[in-house]
């Protein structure tokens, strides 16, 4: 069997490129990331990156990730696939519904889904648009998480824009920058529109479906707002952690300006 190559990966190295990179004692980060871009072995798997981002952020500071479960969405909308029609209203009536301790995050990564069964992190309550947090200020960040707007002022997107918080992209990419949902919600543009949600709900033991209005949001654009946004302020902090290409910003930055970029140019 070939030997792994590369360099050795442990928590103490990627607490040292997480400083390098400009990750602070007492931050409120917000993590979107991709743990095969680290390279080909991390010693500790997920948990590393996690012990390493909460070691760097001490006790004063908030560790956030995206814990969403878009597979609990409305069946009539589902294209990848697709099920047939006449499936879609026993789905309705009997898919589960959403748990926080229960229900797995899709399309996350692997970092999301071991750091949300972590001791200490709270889970936002968001059937579709959850968001796990540790430290100083998980309470606030998941608290309140209302069914309508799920990803605008009401939710950990709102919080930690009012934190002042930092955005963390590691080994991925603008698209993948959920906070761009947040300026969606504030900015005004043309062809901007509700859209109805739904999503299997349970409050004292009872199972529904739930109803509830959204936005029509598309991050089709994120990637060349997120391009533009690098280019004309200079705001993001560039680096490597072990190997993944990692970009540090703020979170209110990104959104003013996707604010004005999508009110402009969408």
């Amino acid at each position: 069997m070939r030997e792994i190559q590369g360099n050795l990966i442990t928590v103490e190295t990627l607490a040292e490129d997480l400083r390098r990179l400009g990750v602070l004692e007492g931050m409120t980060v917000l993590l979107h990331s991709s743990f095969k871009s680290l390279g080909e072995w991390v010693a500790g798997g997920p948990a590393a990156v996690i012990l390493a981002l909460e070691q760097v952020l001490g006790e004063a500071g908030t560790l956030i990730m995206p814990t969403h479960t878009t597979d609990l969405t409305d069946p009539s909308g589902w294209c990848n696939p697709p099920v047939p029609k006449e499936w879609w209203a026993t789905i309705r009536e009997q898919m589960p519904p959403y748990a926080p301790d229960l229900t797995l995050p899709r399309g996350m990564g692997i970092i999301p889904e071991a750091f949300r069964k972590q001791q200490g992190v709270r889970r936002s309550g968001h059937p579709l648009y959850s968001f796990a947090a540790w430290g100083k200020h998980a309470d606030t960040v998941t608290a309140g998480h209302e069914l309508p707007y799920g990803l605008g002022d009401g939710s950990p997107l709102g919080r930690l824009y009012d934190l002042d918080g930092m955005v963390l992209l590691l080994g991925v990419g603008h698209l993948n920058n959920t906070s761009m949902h947040l300026a969606e919600y504030r900015a005004n543009y043309p062809g901007k529109k509700e859209a109805a949600a739904g999503a299997p709900v349970s409050k004292d033991g009872v199972r529904r479906w739930a109803r509830f209005p959204d936005l029509a949001w598309s991050s089709d654009d994120f990637g060349e707002i997120g391009e533009d946004f690098e280019r004309e302020t200079g705001l993001v902090r560039h680096g490597l952690v072990a190997a993944a290409p990692a970009k540090l910003m703020s979170q209110r930055a990104i959104v003013d300006y996707a604010i004005h970029w999508m009110t402009q140019r969408r």
